[in-house]
């Protein structure tokens, strides 16, 4: 009687459980927090509704949804030290969690292939792509997560039962197969995808860099500006995939035969991990996007006329003068084509890179010095 009653009175502060309630309540509302601040800004400042945003956006909104719906029956049981709930709430709690985990995943694939068209083919997306983009996203995951509710696999607890997902080690060929697919879909693909882009922008921008002395300094700003989004999105991809790849591992181990290695402490550390994915790109965001950061800064200090009026932003003057050529090109031969071709583009500029053999000129160079550069400056955009 006395074992029976210690196991129905919630865990103390000091235990185990205890610690994974109070990490798993910070999770919960960190993200709420910090994605409600991202969606307000959003919706308060018009400067900040750019397709681009509008992706982060649809990140933002995934991860709050996993703290309004995704972390609460996990701190209920870990307050409860086991699972409490019917099936019908670990079916929904295993498919709320997977359907915005991958949306997270593929979102922020969308945002590595906008990235490397930007960069790499100086193309600009609008408002319609990003639409477009966000709605197959969400098609993509459901049907992914929706297939187990239709019989291919199941979502039960996980071995820490304090919280349900996928059945990693069903024997079943038929379950098997559901999992092997899923993880090379809704893992390895778009972690292929976030590669294969930001190699090739890394390249562009390591082809840039040889030229980077002829440019103006609006150029050199226009430069910074394209390589330090580049960067604030490399470092979410990054963070991301530092937090769900231990809980990708541990499943794989789970799905592939080793479940005896994997204890109850093994599982739960890297799915309260995963989970944290949720509270850190708003910071990301903030620190390293200037125009959210003005936002923020005003939404926090909307009072202060002054302040206002030295953080509002102001539109550059169009250039009326042409943009001269800072490079002159090679004329190829007849039937000749470059060996390679790389594209750099800005809000403003855009530069090909034929091949790699190329030298830095003066801008006071005449075209009869030019004759073995292979760089073009091609027009404004």
């Amino acid at each position: 009687a006395g074992a029976r009653g210690a196991a129905s009175r919630p865990c103390s502060p000091c235990t185990p459980t205890g610690c994974w309630r109070r990490a798993i309540g910070a999770i919960g509302v960190l993200g709420f927090c910090n994605n409600l601040a991202v969606a307000a800004l959003y919706w308060r400042f018009r400067r900040l509704r750019t397709p681009t945003n509008l992706l982060l956006l649809n990140i933002s909104l995934s991860d709050l949804l996993v703290s309004l719906l995704g972390v609460n029956f996990t701190f209920a049981a870990c307050v409860q030290g086991r699972w409490t709930w019917n099936q019908a709430t670990c079916v929904w709690d295993g498919f709320s969690n997977s359907l915005f985990g991958i949306v997270s995943i593929m979102t922020l694939a969308a945002l590595a292939y906008e990235r490397y068209i930007r960069v790499v083919h100086a193309q600009v997306v609008d408002f319609p792509w990003a639409w477009r983009a966000i709605g197959h996203i969400w098609l993509y995951s459901l049907a992914w997560t929706g297939a187990p509710l239709l019989g291919w696999n199941r979502y039960t607890l996980e071995i820490h039962r304090l919280g349900c997902s996928l059945d990693w080690a069903s024997k079943d060929p038929n379950d098997a197969s559901f999992i092997l697919l899923f993880l090379l879909a809704c893992f390895f693909v778009p972690v292929g995808i976030m590669i294969y882009c930001y190699g090739n922008i890394l390249y562009a921008v390591h082809m840039i860099r040889s030229i980077q002395d002829l440019q103006t300094v609006q150029i050199i700003k226009i430069l910074r500006y394209e390589k330090k989004v580049s960067v604030m999105f490399f470092l979410m991809i990054s963070c991301f995939l530092l937090c769900w790849t231990p809980y990708a591992v541990v499943s794989m181990m789970v799905a592939f035969g080793r479940k005896s290695m994997v204890s109850p402490t093994v599982a739960i550390i890297p799915s309260f991990f995963a989970k944290s994915s949720t509270a850190y790109n708003p910071v990301i965001y903030v620190f390293m996007s200037r125009k959210f950061r003005r936002c923020l800064l005003q939404l926090l200090c909307s009072r202060l006329s002054w302040l206002q009026r030295g953080l509002k932003e102001r539109p550059l003057a169009p250039v009326q003068r042409p943009i001269r050529p800072i490079v002159v090109s090679r004329p190829c031969g007849k039937g000749t084509r470059p060996k390679k071709k790389v594209t750099f583009s800005s809000s403003s500029i855009v530069f090909i890179i034929t091949s790699d053999d190329f030298r830095q000129l003066d801008v006071t160079s005449r075209a009869g010095d030019s004759a073995d550069v292979n760089a073009i400056q091609v027009r404004p955009l």
